[in-house]
């Protein structure tokens, strides 16, 4: 059981963190506005208690939703219970120092009239734990975690895994790592961490899983760009690209960079990497620097060729398109619950405009490969083969070495689509 002492200050700043993002704030945005102000201890359990919570909202939701009698009242209010709920599923703490200090953090909060209302509302969860958990079993969303359109949409997508997959999506992202081959070898960085107690397993050639999260300043030579942390499916990008030297290679949509950076570890290639954010391209030429690596970086959106294309076209393009995120949102839990089903349509839109435009920038005989880290068909293989009806010169390839197109988030990587274009030469 974990200390009590600061439980009351991070269930209140959580309360206000959610809450933010139940009205419709990313999480990360929220956190980023509340980090400055906060020891590291009470930012640690403050995190736990934001990601535990947005991954469990549904279920949470439900609970507050059958206790109480008051409606949807106080937002932070209510971001207060569903945190407390969470605090109480994980099992950090003993039931009787949630209930108490979540009584105290409604006080920090200014919320002084609702004290005993929180008081009674846990408790009584507390003592009739078993008939709430018969009542709520009956709605999908407290059962699965997930929004009802995004469990409809996974069933189906895949009719035989869907419980399976949203299961998958409650669950705390690996961490990997990706050792830069130009520095050491990925079996020479094992025995680093080994050697700092950092237990890790390879899982692709550049790729290491670790038993455990740590921080990046615990990862020997991290500052001096020996390695990058990296999803190992976000890894495969570079190797189905084929990549040779001298290519003139463009990573379309490249922020935060590490897509970028592994192509550059992979092949002495020239590349171009585009970011629409003038933010997030500054990110990508500092890690660039970090790795003791160089590219043109140039902050355009990828589909107004005018505004960056000097007409020489590229034998590689990198299309990592915007898109749901679903693949990610056991590390983004905010996704699941800020997403609507319409977006689906707006981000295949915008997806295709993306291929119709880097389209004119790929040389005859060349590749570009189709990303998302979505599972939804409506964003993957849907707009890829609507793309290669309307498009004749283009024609979809198989995968190097029999890889799958799609990856479902499991132990080892979060969920990818790919698909490799070749265009006619």
């Amino acid at each position: 059981m974990k200390r009590s002492a600061e439980l009351a200050p991070a269930l209140a700043a959580a309360a206000r963190t959610v809450a933010g993002v139940a009205a419709g704030r990313s999480l990360s945005d929220a956190m980023e506005r509340r980090a400055e102000h906060q020891a590291d201890s009470m930012r640690g359990a403050q995190t736990d208690l934001c990601y535990g919570t947005l991954r469990s909202y549904g279920r949470v939701q439900a609970i507050v939703g059958a206790l109480s009698r008051k409606g949807a009242g106080e937002p932070r209010l209510q971001a207060l219970l569903w945190c407390a709920l969470y605090a109480l599923d994980s099992g950090r703490y003993a039931p009787y120092t949630v209930v108490d200090q979540a009584v105290r953090a409604a006080g920090l909060l200014e919320l002084w009239p609702a004290r005993g209302y929180v008081n009674g509302l846990l408790r009584t969860c507390l003592r009739e734990r078993d008939t709430l958990e018969r009542r709520i079993a009956a709605d999908p969303q407290a059962r699965y975690r997930h929004p009802l359109w995004w469990i409809e949409a996974v069933q189906r997508d895949f009719p035989q895994d869907w419980r399976a997959v949203l299961a998958e999506g409650n669950t705390h992202p690996p961490m990997s790592l990706r050792v830069n081959r130009r520095r050491t070898t990925t079996a020479a960085y094992a025995e680093r961490l080994a050697a700092e107690g950092i237990a890790a397993q390879s899982i692709g050639e550049a790729a290491l899983l670790l038993a455990k999260a740590v921080p990046v300043e615990r990862l020997p030579g991290f500052a001096a760009g020996d390695v990058s942390v990296q999803d190992a499916g976000a890894q495969r990008a570079a190797a189905l690209l084929d990549l040779a030297p001298g290519q003139r290679v463009l990573d379309a949509c490249a922020a935060p960079g590490g897509k970028s950076a592994h192509i550059l570890e992979t092949a002495d290639v020239s590349l171009t990497a585009l970011d629409a954010d003038a933010a997030r391209a500054a990110r990508i030429d500092a890690g660039l620097a970090r790795l003791g690596l160089s590219a043109s970086v140039r902050a355009a959106d990828c589909t107004a060729l005018d505004s960056w294309w000097d007409g020489r076209p590229f034998e590689r393009i990198l299309a990592d398109v915007p898109c749901s995120g679903s693949g990610v949102a056991r590390r983004h839990p905010d996704i699941k619950w800020l997403r609507r089903a319409q977006d689906l349509p707006a981000f295949a839109r915008r997806q295709a405009a993306i291929l119709d435009a880097l389209w004119f920038a790929l040389a005859p005989g060349g590749k570009l490969l189709y990303v998302t880290c979505s599972m939804f068909a409506e964003e993957n293989g849907a707009v890829v083969d609507s793309f290669c009806a309307r498009t004749p010169q283009a024609r979809r390839v198989a995968l190097p070495g029999g890889a799958p197109a799609q990856l479902l988030p499991g132990p080892e990587h979060d969920g990818f689509f790919f698909a490799l274009l070749e265009k006619a030469a």
